[in-house]
């Protein structure tokens, strides 16, 4: 296996590419007693229309995640409970771009891994077992389309994208979900399950040629053919419409502002844009920025307002939201900043206050053995080491941060989603 080192963090990471195609990483932590396996596939609910074996195949919204409901499923029973039968504590996600399945455990993590890595990569469908999960997956869906905080967000990539599927909501809805069948799931699970399209990310005290030999007895020896996606046609760099507004049962306005950016590249570029995008993000709008106390003193956001940088294949942005009696004065103070910043810079002094907590965020998260795995699982589908970060970071100057914002923060980029209280 080869051994990386990632001094300026303190970090050792083991990595290897099995004949399968399966690339492992392994985070050694001798002094835990707790160790944790993330077992995930770069396929996620934007991964509607893929070819394979010279097909193109247009699926419904929403299998990614019904795949991931039904993997659980084996001929024995159910995997969940298998786990738990052994003291893990096992769960999944399914996000845009990605379907991760993970455990931590403090005994029996080998045989736990093996159980992983096994009803993973076998799937278990019936029809009758398929037809009562669209009933379940249809309630999930009726209790999100009811959360405003969800709903302020989906209108937002509706307003931001006119194509990407991003703007599809990962869980689909209750019509799409009605054409999933077993089979549907098989083809997808072929598709985009091959050893050769997943990564295993593993931290703890684990000996990483045993975990490489594990993946080699349970999973498949040979790849096989990876399908290509299609995200629709190139997407243009203004937002598909200004303003979404919806009412719902709320005592308070909800927002969220986007700004669309560039879609990010490959490897060490997409990383950097990454950080450049959360340090321009934290510089613009934190709460030690003079934006964020004007806006709060003048009542304008609360302890509610967060922000973020998002990243998929053919698509970036930065979003900032929260509760707001008067959203458009928000989005007009942030255009007003982004201006002054476009003309004076960002204030120097600002600027190392900034960098400096932004790093020591990352770094005391490298405590959580969950982030440490997911983000390198992330990081490895777009081509780089999630841990290359503290390389990366102490080059960025704030005039990349600068331009970011001038070229992301405009008008013709800007979309405002808000979900308004009924009967204002």
């Amino acid at each position: 296996m080869e051994k990386l080192e990632f001094a300026r963090v303190g970090e050792t990471m083991y990595r290897e590419k099995l004949d399968n195609g399966l690339t492992v990483f392994v985070f050694p932590k001798p002094e835990f007693q707790k160790g944790y396996a993330f077992f995930a596939t770069n396929y996620g609910g934007m991964d509607m229309r893929f070819c394979l074996d010279g097909a193109w195949h247009d699926t419904p919204a929403g299998v990614a995640h019904y795949l991931e409901h039904k993997m659980f499923d084996t001929k024995e029973g159910n995997a969940l409970q298998e786990l738990a039968a052994n003291g893990a504590s096992p769960n999944a996600f399914t996000s845009n771009a990605i379907t991760g399945y993970y455990f931590e455990s403090t005994e029996k993590f080998e045989e736990n891994l093996r159980i992983l890595l096994s009803f993973v990569s076998v799937p278990y469908f019936t029809k009758e077992s398929v037809d009562k999960e669209q009933g379940i997956i249809g309630q999930e869906i009726g209790m999100i389309e009811d959360d405003p905080d969800w709903k302020v967000f989906m209108n937002l990539m509706a307003a931001l994208y006119r194509n990407h599927p991003v703007r599809v909501s990962v869980a689909g809805s209750v019509e799409s979900i009605s054409h999933i069948t077993a089979d549907t799931l098989y083809a997808c699970h072929k598709a985009f399950y091959d050893p050769a399209n997943m990564v295993l990310c593993v931290a703890g005290p684990v000996d990483p040629e045993r975990i490489c030999e594990v993946a080699r007895e349970i999973l498949p020896r040979q790849a096989g053919p990876i399908a290509a996606k299609d995200y629709g046609p190139k997407e243009e760099p203004h937002v598909a419409q200004a303003l979404a507004e919806e009412r719902m049962a709320v005592s308070t306005p909800i927002f969220q502002l986007g700004y669309k950016g560039d879609p990010a590249q490959t490897g060490e570029d997409r990383l950097r844009q990454q950080l450049v995008g959360e340090l321009a993000l934290e510089a613009l709008l934190g709460n030690s920025t003079p934006l964020y106390a004007r806006l709060y003193r003048a009542g304008l956001i609360n302890q509610s307002f967060a922000y973020g940088y998002e990243s998929y294949p053919g698509c970036a942005f930065l979003c900032a939201g929260g509760e707001s009696r008067d959203p458009e004065a928000v989005r007009d103070a942030v255009a007003a900043e982004a201006a002054r910043v476009g003309r004076e810079g960002l204030d120097g002094a600002l600027w190392q206050r900034v960098k400096k907590g932004v790093y020591g965020n990352k770094v005391r998260g490298l405590n959580s053995f969950e982030n440490l795995c997911v983000g390198q699982a992330q990081a490895f589908f777009s081509g780089s080491d999630f841990l290359d970060f503290a390389r990366l970071f102490q080059a960025i100057e704030k005039e990349e941060a600068e331009a970011l914002i001038a070229a992301w923060v405009t008008e013709e980029r800007t979309a405002l989603s808000v979900v308004r209280p009924k009967g204002d």
